[in-house]
């Protein structure tokens, strides 16, 4: 009887979150993961890669319980299709874009252009936020054209520190949460980066508990050593859109288009993840 009564006693395990994270929050894994065990009660289990090929994952049935996207592209998309909850998108973080030489001889992006700068990395603009601002940031520095045949495409923002680390490469474009601790060079080119609840989350009640911790003083703090701005809230406009598909104002629709902020330049939408 005593067995049976210490085993009816015995503490539930703490529930287990399945995420999808986007590249550039590598680093503040482990820190969130120790910090929600500790004081959530949540077990974080991380699958890490490019944000396209992560929502493509999900498309596809993958099991995730939270999506947390380099961008809003991919949020966005997930919703539009169904498979993600537009009651739970909240932009969690800013990201930065950064340039990395192991030598350190790459300070601007003028300097990509030099004769002794033979390959730069960034990564795959067809799946990866940060490929494509990076593929921005060179375009509207004019010098695309000059530093397209130098390009080697990776599929994640932590594969181009990797190329750059071995010598593959002599520099990178690759997302600031990589290489703040690096001496890299901080590019004013940002992107909003947004996180939304999976449909059919195993864990949802947990999955709405870790998107609050990331809002909380003590999540943006995590993100805010491992490079990461904070985040803004969610844009309410799109939010109603993608709820009710009105545009009336009428019932909760938005007779305008959301003003999208001067200051960030976030990724274009034109490239569709296959």
């Amino acid at each position: 009887m005593c067995l049976v009564a210490c085993t009816q006693l015995s503490p539930a395990p703490p529930p287990e979150l399945l995420i999808a994270a986007a590249s550039d929050l590598a680093p503040a894994i482990p820190e969130l993961t120790s910090e929600l065990l500790q004081n959530q009660k949540i077990t974080l289990r991380a699958s890490i890669g490019s944000s396209g090929q992560l929502a493509r994952q999900i498309e596809q049935g993958a099991p995730f319980d939270v999506f947390l996207s380099a961008d809003e592209k991919f949020t966005e998309q997930l919703i539009q299709e169904g498979r993600a909850e537009s009651s739970t998108l909240q932009i969690y973080a800013v990201g930065r874009l950064a340039l990395w030489s192991k030598s350190g001889a790459v300070r601007q992006l003028a300097d990509l252009t030099k004769p002794e700068i033979k390959r730069v990395a960034i990564a795959n603009p067809a799946f990866a936020p940060y490929g494509r601002l990076a593929k921005e940031a060179l375009q509207n520095a004019e010098i695309w054209q000059n530093v397209e045949p130098k390009i080697v495409l990776s599929e994640t923002v932590r594969q181009t520190i990797q190329f750059a680390e071995t010598g593959n490469v002599d520099a990178t474009l690759t997302s600031w949460s990589l290489v703040h601790s690096r001496n890299g060079i901080q590019l004013p080119d940002a992107i909003r980066q947004s996180a939304v609840v999976i449909k059919g989350a195993k864990n949802a009640e947990a999955a709405s508990r870790f998107l609050q911790f990331l809002q909380s003083s003590a999540g943006q703090g995590i993100l805010g050593r491992h490079g990461l701005l904070p985040g803004t809230p969610p844009r309410d406009p799109l939010l109603q859109e993608l709820k009710n598909n009105d545009s009336d104002g009428k019932s909760g629709g938005t007779d305008k288009q959301p003003q999208k902020s001067k200051s960030l330049r976030p990724a274009k939408k034109g490239n569709k993840y296959k």
